[in-house]
Order: C-alpha cells, then structure tokens, then sequence
C-alpha cells in the first residue's frame, strides 16, 4: 500500500484524485472529447474536466445513459458546458459519422481523451470482421485519431495553446501475445486468450501514441501524445472478470 501511497516529484501520490490533480487548472475556453464518458474513469474524466470549466463532448455509445450522467454532472456543477454525440467504436462507420459531424461542428478541439475500451470479452467479430477488443481498444480510436487530427493542429495554431492526445492504455500492455501484436491474426479464434488479446490492443494503444508523438514532433506541431495506466479501478471493464473485480474492490 505504500507504493501508492508515497507521493511522487508531482507531489502527488496513487491515492491523489483528479479534483486534487487538476485544483490549479483553469480549462476555460478549452474543448476536449472524451470516448466512453457514461462510466468510470471516462465520466469521472469528464466530470472534472467539466468541472473547471472545460467544454466536455461525451462521445458515447449509450446516448440514453449519456442523457442521465449528463443531467446529473449538470447539476452538481451548474456552470459545467457538456454535450454527448453517439460513437461506437467497434464500427468504422460510426467512427466516420461522428469525427465528420464534429469537424461540422465548427467546434475547437483542444484535448482528445480516447479512454473507451472493452476487456477479456469471449472471441467475438465487430461489425467490420474485427476481432472485437482490437477493433474497440485500438483500430476505432486510431481513426478518430487521424480524422480529428487536423482539427486538434488548426486549433492548436489558432489557440496558441498546446495540445494534448491521451491514449488510455494499461499495464497489461506488456502481456499480450508471446510475439506481441499477431498482425496475421487479429481475426483468428485459433489460439485466442481473451487477456492477451486486450494485452495486443493495449500494446497497439502504446505504439500508436509513440508513433504519433514522433511524428508531431518532427513536424513541429504543438500536440502532445501520451498513453498512460490509470491504475486499477473496480469499474464496469471487468464485467467479464469476476474474479479481477474482487481484485480490484
């Protein structure tokens, strides 16, 4: 327990909360997007973001449980700015409607939070033909990434203000296939583990945002990319995983 405990060079330690984290942070005048917003890390994200002053864009699957996170954060925080657009994931299409009527919108985009994921689910094909954690985890927020992307540069340029790209990866990144990513494979049951497989999209998560990281920096835009492990948290990614959501508690 003391790991978590013992506060690091932020001056903050495992058992800080984001409200703690983020008490010195202004974020008016700033828009970010955050995928998966309807529960856990990602509406505890958006809450806080909200919360200082951030125009929040829930991009959720379940528009109905977006209604009701969004009425409640709204009244708990009556100054909060948060609207929800409907993305799944795990369909390319999806991906395309949503970035397309963002990019309509007109709106700024100054952080994008790609936290939505799905975890150890049975050997299931997204609507695509993809192996569905690949398809969810990585390949859907990869897209989202790239077409949003000339966003985020414009509103970086015309902001002055950096931008960020927020990858949220896991340490189980490190445990996926014995070869890593099975690029030959993606969409073969033969062999399938469902924790090595969230390992390979979580290991894809990490390579996409370093890769991209390099790429903005050799061009000389001013957009961070980073992937990070937000610990472990009793949230509903273990549904699938009695055992881990004991862990957990």
């Amino acid at each position: 327990m003391w790991l978590f405990s013992r506060k690091g060079s932020s001056g903050f330690s495992g058992y800080s909360t984001a409200e703690e984290v983020t008490q010195e942070i202004i974020g008016n005048g700033l828009t970010a997007i955050v995928t998966g917003a309807t529960s856990g890390i990602g509406a505890e994200t958006a809450r806080v973001l909200a919360l200082r002053g951030v125009h929040v864009i829930m991009a959720v699957r379940n528009m109905a449980a977006a209604r009701d996170v969004k009425e409640v954060m709204e009244r708990d925080i009556p100054s909060a700015k948060i609207d929800a657009m409907e993305l799944d994931l795990s369909s390319m299409a999806s991906v395309r409607k949503f970035a397309s009527e963002f990019n309509s919108s007109g709106l700024p985009l100054n952080l994008l939070i790609n936290n939505a994921g799905i975890m150890a689910t049975p050997f299931m094909l997204s609507k695509d033909g993809i192996e569905l954690q690949f398809a969810t985890n990585h390949l859907g927020h990869f897209l989202l990434t790239n077409l949003l992307l000339e966003r985020m540069k414009r509103t970086a340029l015309d902001s002055n203000r950096e931008g960020r790209i927020i990858n949220v990866s896991s340490r189980r990144h490190q445990l996926s296939y014995p070869e890593g990513i099975r690029f030959g494979k993606i969409n073969d049951p033969t062999g399938y583990h469902s924790l090595s497989a969230y390992g390979q999209s979580k290991l894809a998560n990490v390579l996409h945002a370093n890769e991209l990281a390099r790429r903005l920096k050799e061009d000389g835009v001013e957009i961070t990319a980073n992937s990070v492990h937000p610990g472990v948290v009793d949230t509903d990614i273990f549904r699938h995983h009695s055992l881990f959501r004991g862990t957990a508690s």
